[in-house]
């Protein structure tokens, strides 16, 4: 069967390429429907990664955020219709210590290796996760983004100490806001403070125990742990700022990416004896814990409807570079495009 696979040639320009797909029994065959537009595919859109990595990976489909339709699956694992999220982490090799989304050698979809913007995706099921019944199909297309939050707390939970009694989030966009309405519903009992840069984005965080502009903090503030979810040009000053205020012995979980190198005061993060954890992407393991809390705390969909952003049909080739021009100047919330192909 060919399928159409939408690949972004170079910079701002898409093209349709087709790919035949071999039925077997060991692969699912899904339909993609909501596919939500992320930072990282908007620096291949936009040209901004170093050139030598756009020589290397273009051309190449986009998207690794996205639900869709099973269509065909001889495994038996879900049925025809079902609605499953897709896992972009493609792993070659098990470790016992290694978790899938670290292993060098693992591919991820939309990173070399073509992403879901594909009129079909084939795949193993132990890539596909079943979706609850009458979940929010838009707020579900950019679960990946929630599972790396969720991976990240796990990794955090399994380092920090136990004294957990306040916690900083830096950061008052799309990430932020996700990790701190995860911590806030899994720790009701801790104390969750959210710091930024935008006041009436903050306002958006109304299940936060408080809110802080980055240049307005008391004095006297203080928290047990922290998150930097800032990445770009200013994760150095976010990092900073946590080790200024946050105490000794303390956890910052780093989430944001920078292209660039960042400075950071080491000499405090020994003087306090703090621990840096990093996490990037996520596993299997996490998108079924999300999809389970998905269905036991169903608020947490609710709030995260709140950034929602454009909603976009694409029915033609021209459809996906208007996603990605009108993505490029949101002001907060996600692009998602609703394939209609």
């Amino acid at each position: 069967m060919l399928n159409a696979v939408y690949q972004l040639k170079r910079p701002r320009q898409f093209e349709l390429v087709y790919k035949d797909i071999v039925f077997d029994k060991e692969n699912v065959i899904v339909r993609p429907t909501h596919l939500s537009i992320c930072n990282a595919d908007q620096r291949y859109y936009q040209g901004t990664r170093p050139e030598e990595i756009l020589r290397k990976k273009l051309p190449m489909a986009l998207i690794h955020e996205a639900i869709g339709k099973v269509m065909y699956d001889p495994t038996g694992e879900f049925n025809v219709g079902d609605y499953v999220v897709m896992i972009p982490n493609l792993p070659c090799e098990e470790d016992d210590i290694i978790a899938e989304n670290y292993l060098r050698s693992s591919r991820f979809r939309a990173s070399g290796t073509d992403g879901f913007l594909q009129e079909y995706v084939q795949t193993t099921p132990d890539r596909l996760v079943k979706l609850p019944e009458g979940i929010n199909h838009t707020v579900a297309a950019f679960s990946e983004l929630v599972s790396v939050s969720l991976h990240s707390i796990g990794r955090f939970m399994d380092t920090a100490h136990e004294r957990r009694r306040r916690i900083g989030v830096w950061g008052d966009g799309n990430l932020g806001y996700i990790t701190s309405l995860l911590l806030k519903t899994m720790y009701p009992e801790t104390e969750v403070y959210v710091f930024g840069v935008n006041e009436s984005k903050l306002q958006d965080f109304t299940f936060a125990d408080g809110t802080y502009l980055v240049n307005s903090i008391p004095d006297d503030f203080s928290m047990d742990h922290a998150f930097e979810c800032v990445g770009g040009g200013a994760a150095h000053k976010a990092i900073n700022q946590i080790i200024d205020y946050i105490n000794p012995q303390g956890t910052i979980g780093i989430l944001g990416v920078s292209e660039d190198l960042a400075p950071i005061n080491t000499r405090m993060i020994l003087e306090k004896g703090l621990k840096l954890v990093g996490s990037s992407r996520s596993g299997r393991e996490d998108f079924v814990k999300l999809v389970n809390l998905y269905s036991e705390k169903p608020e947490v969909v609710d709030y995260l409807e709140n950034i929602v952003g454009e909603q976009i049909v694409i029915r033609e080739l021209k459809d996906i570079s208007r996603a990605f021009e009108k993505d490029i100047h949101k002001l907060i919330g996600k692009t998602v495009m609703i394939w209609d192909k």
